[in-house]
């Protein structure tokens, strides 16, 4: 099993009855629709609601609750062939619905919203400086995608800057999950090449000292995580740094919840308790780390 696999189960029923029915409605038809029009959906979904004006995170928050409902299908960028710009709006993952909550924001506030800018933005997120060169230049480690992300003035990590030094713990080393489960990665299984190379990024990603707020501390903290931050959910599973991702939300209440594209059979949905308790309720989940999407 890839790292991928590792998630946790929330419910939609908790949230779909406060949504409104045309929004939500509109949701459920989008497996019926091409990317491109699903694109077009969502590039007039923020036309029509001003989201331009607003700042990035909440940009992020009402793009992602237009996924509500939406499948999980697990490997979705796993395509055959050479490695290219795969795009399924239709169905997606925890990393490719963070994706598009993020390609379609920053979109959306550039004032760039062709699907040409769509499939550029994606394309400049997704790989490693924007370049896709084979199978190893997409990103494929969490902190190592935000690691780069943040040379490319994405994003920046914030865990340790809001949750202060002395409360945060060092994610244990060594992560080297990929080449240590070789044969449940087609790429990696019969291509050498591509073994070597993910082989010298995970050493790169060994030398670095990465951070995460321990999962028994964040109830205290919680207040610091911004509507629309980034959440990397860290585990307890050898070799790997993240085994999960979405995005923060801040409810009506105030109480920090978690939007995201949990597992196989599940749809897009926003936990229907707080993060801290969606993360107690998993023994393999140890922390989290947070990243910011910068304005543009």
């Amino acid at each position: 099993m890839d790292r991928r696999r590792f998630i946790s189960a929330a419910t939609l029923a908790a949230i779909t009855s406060s949504l409104p029915t045309k929004l939500f409605g509109a949701f459920m038809q989008d497996t019926e629709l091409s990317d491109e029009q699903i694109c077009k959906k969502k590039f007039d979904l923020a036309l029509s609601a001003s989201l331009a004006g607003k700042p990035i995170g909440d940009v992020m928050v009402e793009i992602g609750k237009s996924f509500i409902g939406t499948d999980y299908v697990g490997h979705v960028l796993e395509d055959e062939g050479e490695e290219k710009l795969v795009i399924n709006m239709r169905a997606l993952d925890c990393v490719t619905f963070y994706e598009n909550c993020v390609t379609l924001a920053r979109c959306v506030k550039l004032k760039k919203t062709t699907f040409d800018d769509y499939k550029a933005q994606l394309q400049f997120l997704r790989y490693r400086d924007g370049k896709i060169d084979g199978y190893p230049s997409r990103l494929h480690y969490t902190t190592d995608y935000w690691f780069n992300a943040e040379k490319k003035g994405i994003l920046k990590v914030m865990t340790e800057e809001i949750f202060g030094k002395k409360n945060v713990a060092e994610m244990p080393k060594p992560i080297n999950f990929m080449t240590t489960h070789r044969d449940t990665y087609k790429h990696l299984a019969a291509n050498d090449d591509n073994f070597e190379k993910i082989k010298k990024q995970e050493a790169a990603i060994n030398k670095r000292a990465d951070y995460f707020m321990p999962k028994g501390n964040l109830h205290m903290f919680a207040d610091k995580v911004n509507n629309g931050d980034l959440i990397g959910i860290t585990t307890n599973i050898a070799g790997m740094d993240i085994a999960h991702t979405g995005v923060a939300v801040r409810m009506e209440n105030g109480k920090l919840h978690f939007m995201h594209a949990p597992n196989v059979g599940k749809k897009v949905q926003i936990t229907d308790v707080p993060l801290y308790e969606y993360l107690a309720r998993n023994g393999k989940q140890t922390g989290i780390i947070v990243a910011r999407v910068n304005e543009v």
